[in-house]
């Protein structure tokens, strides 16, 4: 596909997921208190969107991964969060 053919197909729905963003952000950034890593997180990977490189979806991906190679001895938790806590978790 050309570019004008990408845009004309996902633009209106990238630009939905865009202002869907800025709402959390704004949501968040009311709320009292300290956000914790899942934010920071978040925040690394909206870096990586304004990079003129390619590859954004994997480097996203990545900003959310634990980095480690190793495999913990016991979860933590029962569920996903969603982030690496860091290796302070």
């Amino acid at each position: 596909m050309t570019q004008q053919q990408v845009l004309d197909l996902y633009f209106m729905d990238a630009r939905h997921k865009l202002i869907d963003v800025a709402a959390f952000l704004d949501r968040v950034d009311r709320g009292e208190g300290e956000p914790d890593f899942r934010y920071e997180a978040f925040r690394k990977a909206l870096e990586v969107l304004s990079s003129a490189e390619p590859g954004k979806a994997a480097a996203v991906l990545e900003a959310f991964s634990d980095p480690t190679n190793e495999p913990i001895e016991v979860a933590t938790t029962k569920a996903a969060c969603g982030a690496w806590p860091g290796a302070n978790q």
